[in-house]
């Protein structure tokens, strides 16, 4: 599994968020409180970083992925329903601009089925898990 220690770490602190806070919450908070646990667990976190996308030489747009963990993992957390294809592409294109190689979306929503791993082959292979 890539970046299997740190993708664990990444879920503990969410499930640590979760049963403090509860679900119910707005996002941002969620958010705010997983960086924290992020660092006290001795990981850096990296938030709102943007990445210029070009095409043929002009600046097209400046995505922002939520979070980056250890340089190696993108963390998305929401508050949804489900996560849609929609969260996934998303997903893919920020590995794709950010030569990662694994994003986690976290759902806050509910306990069960709380992340989904997205994992990134530089051949043009995805996973969703």
């Amino acid at each position: 599994m890539i970046h299997e220690e740190v993708s664990g770490k990444i879920i503990g602190a969410a499930m640590e968020v979760l049963n403090e806070l509860k679900p119910g919450l707005d996002e941002k908070l969620y958010e705010r409180a997983l960086i924290i646990e992020l660092k006290r667990r001795g990981l850096v976190v990296s938030v709102q970083r943007s990445f210029p996308v070009s095409y043929r030489g002009e600046l097209i747009g400046n995505p922002v992925p939520d979070l980056i963990v250890d340089n190696a993992v993108i963390v998305d957390p929401k508050v949804v329903a489900c996560f849609t294809e929609t969260h996934v592409a998303q997903m893919i294109g920020y590995l794709n601009i950010t030569g990662l190689d694994l994003a986690l979306l976290i759902n806050f929503k509910c306990t069960l089925g709380m992340e989904t791993r997205i994992a990134y082959a530089r051949d043009g292979g995805t996973r969703a898990s």
